[in-house]
């Protein structure tokens, strides 16, 4: 089945992405040959994953995650799923509520 997933990184970082194996995708992203991302941030500890019922599906949740801020991915992690919501908005609406005070 497909999964989505996020790995810290030993710098502090987070790495998302997506696999039809999720045993096996660790399997190289802890040897080294993952990513070249994850390669060069050994070790990598998995964080967070869930499954989906299809590639499309979980290709898009990793998309979407990894375009989301940092409070948000560590909300998902914790299962924070007010923290999750509360991080959500857009930001130009929030710098006009700034500016226009």
């Amino acid at each position: 089945m497909p999964h989505v997933y996020m790995l810290r990184c030993a710098d502090g970082s987070y790495y998302v992405g997506s696999t039809r194996d999720l045993d096996q995708r660790m399997a190289q992203h802890w040897s080294g040959k993952g990513a070249k991302y994850t390669s060069t941030r050994l070790p990598v500890e998995l964080v967070w994953a869930e499954e989906y019922d299809s590639v499309a599906d979980a290709y898009a949740m990793e998309k979407k995650i990894q375009g989301w801020s940092r409070a948000k991915r560590e909300a998902l992690i914790r299962g924070d799923w007010d923290g999750v919501h509360r991080n959500t908005g857009n930001r130009r609406q929030l710098r006009r509520k700034r500016g226009s005070g």
